[in-house]
């Protein structure tokens, strides 16, 4: 064992006497040491509850004769960061995660993990630890906030977003916004639709880290003790066994999460972070591979923002386990778990329960997946959409282009009422060296969609979006305009074209013209100058590697 580092020869006395402060005794030197690494804060409501599931987790360790220590990593809610300086920590959180995990485990000569994770960028960040040490480790995700209701209506975070739009033009009174917020979040867990964090946990089960059945049980559920506390149970198993997250997260199982992500209707950061997790695992991963897949694979569950249905509908519909079920005839169903059995395995027994929420892949939403890939003179190097929350209306759309060099001049002029049918409002410099950090644009997607705008003003940035945003919401624009990227030519009246079924996103300007706007430009001196966003700056790549840093 890794911690036999620690514990074994007459050397190691000053290190057993230190643990021995911590009230490990000599029987426990024969068992395996656990890091169970907890993301919990009190200011996140995705992990407020992360104590008691981190409890039940060292429980399962201790009953299956482990040791369990525990230490926190950081975790940010994009809500709250959302639409200001904060944002730009976000996605640079990831690293930090990752980062930080592979010190306190590495440092301390762990023999296993289990990563207490919820939101966004925590659980990416916890998976690219996870292969990157490859020492055996498990997944528990906190689980989905339950929605709240108004009227009779469910509500969630996206509605509130909204709602501030629709207050802007008059639509809902301060009054009404007032009554909302007070409800649309009932309580602790990820927020309740198919946003980053709950598509984050459900490709984690899909690709096979976590138990089934974990992704989207319920925060406030007594279930969720019970996979903790198998789970801590579990990781003991997995260390006797010698089963690593290189044996799990294998190039099939990033494949399997791809295609899961494309019957969901999944957000469009999980790009970023598949590309970021298949990197840290030595597979091989272009962003050609989501728009193959996403061409062969239909989206089946019409998942909020864009539909109906929230985590716990799809949970009392059979969860993650019988949607993989229905997909049973394009997945790598020998793709192994930390069940320690395949795919194949775990889904056998799983059933619809309810039709509405998963369709049959002959009865789809959409034909094709929820997320493409476009590209052309605008982004020669690739940019997403979230096709699943596009109206049909809005599939092809020629517009003329607004442009901002950041997310609050655009904001501005949306709330001044000063964007019009027919605009393609252009957001730059938020890309992951430009911002720098990539923030998320809900703010102003929400808003335009509150002004009732959705569909007929679409909106392109080299920044991302939230799992919230729906709309014709084009982003990760490669290269971003800080390096110089086309989107860095674009001046307020050129024509944009978007079409999705053909994956183009052009901008109606010559070759020669498109040069010469380039060869005169200038690049913008960076928005922060110390600190940690100026040396992640310095070192992160574009958004089509999933925004991962410089090796050394």
């Amino acid at each position: 064992m890794r911690s036999d580092e620690i514990k074994r020869g007459v050397e190691r006395a000053p290190h057993r006497s230190l643990l021995k402060a911590l009230g490990v005794t000599d029987r426990d030197m024969d068992k395996p040491f656990i890091a169970v690494v907890n993301s919990f804060t009190s200011v996140v409501p995705g992990h407020i509850h992360l104590n008691r599931i981190a409890e039940a987790v060292r429980e399962g360790v201790r009953s299956a004769s482990g040791v369990p220590f525990e230490f926190n990593t950081i975790a940010v809610c994009d809500g709250i960061a959302q639409g200001h300086e904060g944002m730009r920590y976000s996605l640079p959180s990831r690293e930090v995660i990752a980062d930080s995990i592979e010190i306190m485990v590495q440092a301390h000569r762990f023999d296993g993990m289990v990563l207490v994770t919820n939101c966004d960028k925590v659980t990416p960040g916890m998976l690219m630890a996870a292969v990157r040490l490859d020492v055996p480790s498990i997944v528990v995700t906190g689980g989905p906030m339950l929605s709240g209701i108004m009227d009779g209506e469910k509500v969630g975070i996206a509605t509130v977003y909204e709602a501030v739009g629709e207050v802007a033009a008059g639509k809902m009174s301060e009054e009404e916004l007032k009554r909302l917020e007070d409800v649309a979040c009932p309580g602790c867990g990820s927020c309740n639709g198919m946003f980053t964090a709950n598509t984050m946990a459900c490709l984690s089960e899909a690709m096979g880290i976590s138990l089934p059945g974990c992704a989207t049980t319920p925060a406030v559920s007594a279930l969720k003790i019970g996979i903790a506390r198998e789970s801590g149970e579990r990781i003991v198993e997995l260390i006797n066994e010698n089963l690593k997250p290189s044996e799990v997260i294998s190039a099939k199982a990033l494949e399997n999460a791809i295609m899961v992500d494309m019957a969901l209707g999944g957000s469009t950061n999980t790009v970023l972070h598949i590309s970021a997790i298949a990197n840290e695992a030595g597979v091989p991963l272009s962003l050609t591979t989501f728009d193959k897949l996403g061409r062969r694979i239909p989206h089946l569950c019409n998942m909020c923002p864009s539909g109906p249905y929230d985590l716990e509908d799809l949970n009392r519909a059979g969860g993650i386990r019988a949607l993989m079920k229905e997909l049973s005839c394009v997945l790598h169903l020998d793709a192994i778990t930390v069940t320690g059995k395949t795919v194949k395995e775990n889904i056998e027994g799983a059933v619809i329960l309810d039709r509405k929420v998963i369709r049959s892949v002959n009865d789809p939403v959409h034909k094709e997946g929820g997320i493409a890939i476009l590209q052309g003179n605008l982004a020669f190097k690739g940019s997403v959409v979230k096709t699943a929350a596009v109206s049909p209306k809005m599939l092809t759309f020629r517009g003329s282009a607004r442009v901002f060099n950041s997310e609050e001049e655009a904001m501005k002029a949306i709330l001044n009422r000063n964007i019009r049918e027919g605009d393609v409002v252009v957001i730059r410099y938020e890309g992951p060296k430009g911002g720098p950090g990539m923030r998320e644009m809900l703010s102003p997607t929400a808003t335009i969609v509150g002004m009732g705008l959705s569909e007929s003003v679409a909106l392109v940035t080299d920044g991302r979006f939230s799992g919230a945003t729906r709309g014709p919401c084009i982003g990760h624009v490669s290269p971003e305009a800080a390096e110089g990227g086309p989107i860095a030519a674009l001046r307020n009246g050129d024509t944009i074209e978007i079409n999705i079924p053909k994956r183009i996103l052009n901008v109606e300007l010559s070759e020669q013209e498109l040069e010469n706007r380039l060869r005169s430009w200038k690049p913008r001196p960076l928005n922060v100058r110390r600190g940690y966003l100026a040396r992640y700056s310095s070192v992160v790549r574009s958004a089509e590697t999933g925004g991962i840093l410089e090796k050394p």
